[in-house]
């Protein structure tokens, strides 16, 4: 029996993070359309930087059913999302689902698309990416689109979302360590 040789490992490196906007890197205010609400999570910017600065891509990917319910038109979201750019950015992409969850789109997550998208923006393939949020939707989107998911609960994560999550980190540091596959190195 012969064996290929010089095949690359599996999984592969990830070449991309993508997050979770809401409850991951800002604090979550529902339905927000006013970009002077915007505060980032401790640690956000720092973690961001880190990850860029060592060759890897960010992204964004979020659910924002305001537009589909009526309570927040798409010019309110880019506003929003321009501030988080402004604060924490530069983003490589960004995806936004403007649907109500009883729309029945693909992009919502838990389901797929938004992943995709992103991945597809990137030019890379959805298995070199890793998405971190807050909420089971997140680890369940990643999943679906065959990306890498980790969760890092907040206080509004349910009990059930962190048991059915394969990977959960106390922080956004440690979610990149786990995205990533290997832990960062700390500077004393």
């Amino acid at each position: 029996m012969r064996w290929r040789t010089g095949t690359d490992p599996w999984p592969p490196p990830v070449r991309a993070v993508l997050f979770d906007r809401d409850g991951t890197l800002v604090h979550d205010v529902p339905y927000n359309g006013d970009p002077a609400l915007v505060r980032p999570v401790d640690g956000a910017r720092q973690v961001l930087d880190e990850i860029r600065a060592s060759g890897t891509m960010v992204g964004m990917v979020t659910n924002q059913s305001g537009i589909g319910r009526g309570l927040l038109d798409a010019n309110q979201v880019r506003a929003v999302n321009e501030r988080v750019n402004e604060l924490l950015g530069p983003f490589d992409t960004v995806q936004v689902c403007p649907h109500a969850p009883g729309d029945g789109c693909l992009c919502r997550k838990p389901g797929p698309g938004l992943v995709l998208r992103a991945a597809a923006d990137l030019g890379l393939m959805p298995h070199e990416c890793a998405v971190v949020g807050d909420i089971g939707a997140d680890v369940d989107a990643a999943l679906a689109a065959g990306a890498r998911g980790v969760l890092v609960p907040t206080p509004e994560t349910r009990t059930e979302e962190v048991d059915a999550a394969g990977t959960v980190a106390e922080d956004l540091w440690q979610a990149v360590d786990l995205a990533l596959g290997a832990p960062r190195e700390v500077t004393a």
